[in-house]
């Protein structure tokens, strides 16, 4: 993977892992029109780089961190269901990352869940988050291992349903990718470590240490976007995005494009 893949891969990751339309189905899409060789380093990378969004999050909200314990047993609860569903299914889930087909199905599909939220789950007014609705959202965090879910989209969804606004739901979204995040990347690096032996050294190094510093500042600018993009208009244009990227990708598949050729 050159340089110039790895900056476009990341610019993708940091532009996308916040907002409700996949960044792991997007590098995927990427990875293919890019040409990059699937392979274990190329997987670990895709799951790694998202450290460096983690970070993003963590220098916005640096203050909401250094709340109550409360705070952060709700992220420990919420993160609970992708912790054992992640270890149990990790080969399923690292088969399912080369597919662009169950990508284009997921986006679709999300398009369309996202379009019939924006119009039926608008909640007005802020409501504690309670360690139930919590569990219930991490529950909904499970269904971003299929790729083009997307965990953004999955757990504002899941917030609404429980009763969060856009903004509270989004933010919750956030915070608990940072334990989330955090978790696949280290299992996916011990993983690619065990079969990449030099992954931490020379070219490899330097190709996770770049994608995660580009991933970190575009990820800075994309959460600011996103909330205010969000409280103004909803869900919309994110369930149209997703619907027409989605059947453009299953249009090409049926045709027989090689998507691997830029």
């Amino acid at each position: 993977m050159g340089i110039l893949e790895t900056i476009l891969i990341a610019i993708v990751e940091g532009i996308t892992e916040f907002l409700p339309v996949s960044s792991t189905g997007h590098m995927i899409i990427a990875r293919h029109l890019l040409g990059v060789e699937d392979n274990a380093f190329t997987q670990a990378f895709i799951v790694n780089i998202q450290f460096g969004t983690i970070l993003s999050v963590v220098v916005l909200y640096w203050k909401r961190f250094f709340q109550s314990l409360d705070f952060y047993l709700k992220l420990l609860v919420g993160v609970i269901p992708a912790i054992v569903l992640g270890l149990l299914l990790e080969d399923l889930i690292d088969a399912a990352l080369g597919s662009v087909a169950t990508v284009a199905v997921s986006l679709l599909l999300g398009g369309i869940v996202l379009l019939f939220v924006d119009q039926y789950l608008q909640p007005r007014e802020e409501k504690p988050i309670r360690y139930g609705a919590a569990f219930r959202i991490g529950l909904f965090q499970c269904l971003a291992m299929i790729p083009g879910v997307s965990r953004s989209a999955a757990t504002i969804v899941g917030g609404m349903t429980q009763g969060l606004t856009r903004p509270q739901a989004a933010e919750f979204s956030f915070f608990l990718a940072v334990p989330t995040m955090f978790g696949a990347s280290a299992l996916k690096l011990w993983s690619a470590w065990k079969e990449v032996p030099h992954l931490f050294e020379g070219e490899h190094l330097r190709t996770l240490l770049l994608g995660n510093i580009v991933g970190f500042l575009v990820a800075m600018l994309a959460i600011r976007f996103f909330i205010r993009f969000l409280t103004r208009h909803g869900f919309r244009l994110f369930g149209w995005y997703r619907i027409v990227v989605g059947a453009l990708l299953l249009v090409l598949l049926a045709l027989g494009v090689d998507l691997t050729i830029v």
